[in-house]
């Protein structure tokens, strides 16, 4: 946790999400390499250069496509969450592809040109009022040194270093590279007018990526909606039976923030649903020994008084609950970090 930093932090289920992301990527490129040029009208012959690049730039485009879709998933279905977990590594992965396009296209284009590759780059393609050559790979430079920037400071130190808040406004801006990536791609299928694929490649992927963030904000809207406030300002946050076994009851509050509720054994507790490292969803997570264990990254707090155990440093707030028959009351106002809770029984009744 918060004591020292590790590289990558290794388990069996990363490795086995980094393998089979890696080997979806091996199986893709060779499929592209073999059947692309199949694909292609007759007489529109491919050079194995010209095909790598456009391999690793249409797989480049899926993957972002991909990891943008991943947190949407998970709200409209649990069984998505093991892909949220280790997102960062798929974000790492997806810049070391789009890296290959990039030199890949250095590499090619501009091999012959008495100017620099760096200079050419730019120098190359001026019909800026023109579509038909519209200079497109300013766009896809400018998203691979997004992509860039965030596989370079996704690393816990830099978490650390520049605050939560910080790193994931930064982070955010995974969504212009997103946006300058599409352009780049439809720009490069107008001028392209031979390969078909790229226009459904482009609005299939863009549109179907959209759809998905309506929903879940459909969704999330409709869960905020189900809390209410008594007059003394508590909130009823559901009834005993809807905190289910092994994860937390998530209940919403007005300002935007969220309450886990646990039980253990016949008591229960609320902490904060946000993890103090990256905002994971506590509410998610197992309980093990009195603490909450953050589904993301393993950060774990005591139910009691949202710390970490010693000698991790991590808190989060605490908030206070009562029980009206069967049915939950909560105050919305979080306790200052480090205040313990004594947890509510629940009665003979409600076992």
């Amino acid at each position: 946790m918060s004591v020292s930093y590790r590289p990558v932090g290794w388990t069996r289920s990363k490795i086995v999400y980094d393998a089979v992301l890696i080997g979806g990527i091996g199986l893709y490129l060779a499929a592209f390499m073999r059947f692309a040029p199949k694909a292609r009208p007759t007489g529109a012959l491919l050079d194995d250069q010209s095909l790598a690049i456009k391999a690793y730039g249409t797989c480049a485009f899926l993957l972002l496509t991909l990891v943008l879709m991943i947190g949407p998933l998970a709200r409209l279905d649990t069984r998505f969450l093991p892909l949220l977990y280790n997102r960062r590594h798929f974000g790492v992965i997806t810049c070391t592809v789009a890296a290959g396009h990039a030199m890949a296209v250095l590499d090619w284009y501009f091999a012959y040109s008495p100017l620099s590759p760096w200079v050419a780059l730019f120098a190359t393609d001026t019909a800026w009022g023109d579509l038909r050559g519209f200079p497109f790979i300013p766009f896809g430079l400018a998203a691979f040194l997004i992509l860039l920037v965030l596989a370079a400071t996704s690393h816990d130190f830099w978490l650390n270093f520049l605050t939560a808040p910080v790193w994931k406004s930064l982070h955010m801006s995974i969504y212009g590279a997103y946006g300058l990536a599409v352009l780049h791609v439809a720009f490069g299928a107008f001028q392209d007018a031979r390969n078909a694929g790229l226009p459904v490649l482009v609005f299939g992927g863009s549109g179907a990526l959209v759809a998905l963030h309506l929903a879940a904000a459909w969704r999330e809207h409709r869960l905020d909606r189900r809390v209410s406030a008594d007059t003394t300002g508590w909130i009823a946050a559901g009834r005993i039976g809807d905190v289910p076994a092994g994860r937390g009851l998530v209940v919403p509050l007005a300002d935007g923030s969220s309450v886990a509720i646990f039980r253990e054994e016949d008591a229960l507790s609320a902490i904060s649903n946000l993890c103090a490292h990256q905002n994971g969803p506590l509410g998610e997570g197992r309980l093990r020994n009195g603490c909450v264990i953050c589904p993301w990254h393993g950060y774990e707090y005591r139910l009691r008084d949202g710390c970490a155990p010693a000698p991790f440093t991590e808190r989060v707030a605490t908030y206070r609950l009562k029980l009206e028959a069967d049915m939950i009351m909560l105050d919305p106002t979080p306790n200052p970090l480090g205040t313990a809770v004594d947890p509510v029984a629940i009665g003979q009744l409600h076992r």
